[in-house]
């Protein structure tokens, strides 16, 4: 029996002796938002969903979570139709329809959730223990009705929503061509050698930016390997020796914000996948870590998680889009190349492009709208990493933990230290941009 299910179990044999309806103290806590979004998290991890594949699962269903809880307060919160690019519409409640909004953006949250996920009802098993959970506490039928009935509705509006965005067409567009006639081009890299992760993200609808380019990065630094008082050979040399000499904390730290989804392990002719959350999921996780530590009530805490989740994939197609503008090479194929063949990163290179790094803009999206909504010098000590069995790692506030991640992706081997510096700045771009377009908390 999974552990939430057993909660509900012994839920419910307490409700049977007691009789007491106590639905709205168990729906008011934010910790069960949390914990669906956490379920999603498990979800999305073990379907292998690349990182920026992930980030969309996550934003529409902490859309819906949010359109639900802003409708049943509309005096603290607004709705995001209007504000965000082509949502134009969401479904309203009907009116008297007497209707518990904690439940049905649980509800709204899992619908769109699994259903942009794979394999069709992957959340049904979570969604029918929540509504035991409703009834174990004494949530009066038609309210459990009305409830439900709303978070379909408001679901099916984000779905339909959702299908604008160009998602479907970029499954069947043209995969990435290596050509190896340029050193600075980018190829794949070992051990899986695999093919380049979605090299038509950056044609993916944004939600606040006005596109995925409105924030282009500049070019970077000019391929030169031969001169060694160029910037490029500079920063290849800087990468190669940073590796060669990494400290514990430098290994413990690349290790914790790894956030490789499908780690490829190779172990003589024995070939296996180790699965952790992506960047996205771990960000999410933090987003709940965050909540608790501020005390923030329940629809404070799906505010939180919608605006971050926004954030993250608003962030990766600005970051895609410039890493199939400049297509460039890694770290581990130049050095492998010109400087030592038998040369390794810490980590293992992820398939796409090196320039932009996605984590290191993703995170320090993230960090601008998640302090905008918790507040700053919030310190919190990060447990995501603990069930892939990681180390805890400590954060003086959540842009102290994006700067971090910048340096993560450097002690790592995969991303050269320019090209940290920079995502980490448009990342803080994409964040404030989003702060200051969206209005969420009145």
């Amino acid at each position: 029996m999974k552990p939430f299910l057993f909660i509900i179990a012994v839920a419910a044999l307490l409700f049977t002796s007691c009789k007491k309806p106590d639905y709205q103290k168990i729906f008011n806590d934010p910790s069960l938002y949390s914990s669906t979004v956490h379920e999603l998290n498990t979800v999305v991890m073990g379907n292998n969903f690349s990182p920026p594949v992930a980030s969309r699962n996550y934003a529409y269903a902490s859309v819906a979570g949010y359109e639900v809880i802003a409708a049943g307060d509309p005096k603290h919160y607004k709705s995001l139709v209007g504000q965000l690019n082509g949502f134009k519409k969401v479904a309203a409640p009907l009116k008297g329809a007497k209707i518990n909004f904690e439940y049905a953006s649980l509800l709204a949250f899992c619908q769109v959730g699994q259903t942009v996920t794979f394999p069709e009802g992957s959340l049904k098993y979570y969604t029918d223990s929540l509504h035991q959970l409703a009834v174990a506490h004494g949530m009066p039928t038609e309210m459990i009705a009305n409830s439900e009935t709303y978070a379909k509705m408001v679901a099916a509006s984000i779905m339909k929503w959702s299908k604008g965005d160009h998602y479907l067409q970029t499954r069947s567009a043209p995969k990435f061509a290596v050509i190896r006639d340029s050193a600075w081009r980018w190829e794949p890299t070992p051990p899986a050698y695999s093919e380049a992760v979605e090299p038509h993200w950056g044609e993916i609808r944004t939600m606040v930016l006005k596109n995925a380019k409105e924030y282009m990065v500049p070019p970077p630094p000019k391929f030169d390997i031969t001169d060694k008082n160029s910037p490029y050979f500079k920063d290849v040399m800087l990468s190669k020796n940073a590796i060669d000499s990494l400290t514990k904390d430098q290994v413990h730290m690349a290790d914790f914000w790894d956030d490789n989804p499908q780690k490829l392990n190779v172990l003589g002719h024995v070939m296996f996948i180790t699965k952790k959350f992506s960047p996205p999921g771990h960000w999410l996780s933090i987003v709940g870590i965050g909540a608790k530590k501020v005390n923030a009530d329940f629809n404070t805490t799906v505010c939180a998680y919608a605006k971050t989740a926004i954030a993250l994939f608003d962030g990766f197609i600005e970051s895609w889009a410039a890493k199939y503008t400049y297509k460039t090479v890694r770290p581990e194929t130049i050095i492998d190349k010109y400087v030592d063949r038998d040369w390794r990163p810490h980590l293992q290179t992820p398939p796409f492009p090196e320039y932009t790094c996605g984590h290191c803009t993703i995170s320090a999206a993230a960090a601008e709208v998640l302090t905008s909504v918790l507040g700053d010098h919030i310190a919190y000590t990060d447990t995501s990493e603990l069930e892939f069995g990681i180390k805890n790692r400590s954060f003086k506030s959540f842009r102290d933990a994006a700067k971090e991640t910048l340096m993560s992706r450097f002690y790592g081997g995969i991303h050269f230290h320019n090209s940290c510096i920079v995502s980490n700045h448009f990342g803080i771009v994409v964040g404030d941009s989003i702060v200051t377009k969206l209005v969420m908390k009145k």
